[in-house]
C-alpha cells in the first residue's frame, strides 16, 4: 500500500475528474522515489513527479513542491495517477 488516508483533500477542477490529493505523513515515501519528470501547471505551479520502487511504475505520483500562493493548500500533499496504480480506494467519513 503506497498511502492510506483520512485526510485527503479533493480537488474539482473544471471538467476533469476529481484529484485525491494525500498527506505526505500517510504516503509510505519509502516506497517511492523521486522521477526526473516535472511539469507546471499555470494555476497551481511546478509539479514534481515520483515511482513506485517496486515494478516498472513511472511517474504514479505528483506533488507541488511550492504551489502558487492561491494553492498553498495542497502543499506537501501527494495525488497518484488511477491509472498508475492498482487501486484507489474511497471511504466516504461516517
Amino acid at each position: 500500500m503506497l498511502a492510506d488516508s483520512r485526510n485527503a483533500l479533493v480537488l474539482k477542477e473544471a471538467s476533469l475528474n476529481p484529484v485525491y490529493y494525500i498527506p505526505r505523513a500517510d504516503v509510505a515515501m519509502s516506497e517511492l522515489s523521486p522521477s526526473d519528470t516535472s511539469t507546471h501547471c499555470p494555476y497551481k505551479g511546478d509539479a514534481s513527479y515520483f515511482s513506485a520502487r517496486s515494478g516498472a511504475a513511472r511517474d504514479v505520483a505528483w506533488s507541488y513542491e511550492d504551489p502558487f500562493d492561491h494553492m498553498l493548500i495542497i502543499k506537501g500533499y501527494l495525488a497518484f495517477y488511477p491509472d498508475r496504480v492498482d487501486a484507489i480506494e474511497k471511504t466516504p467519513r461516517a
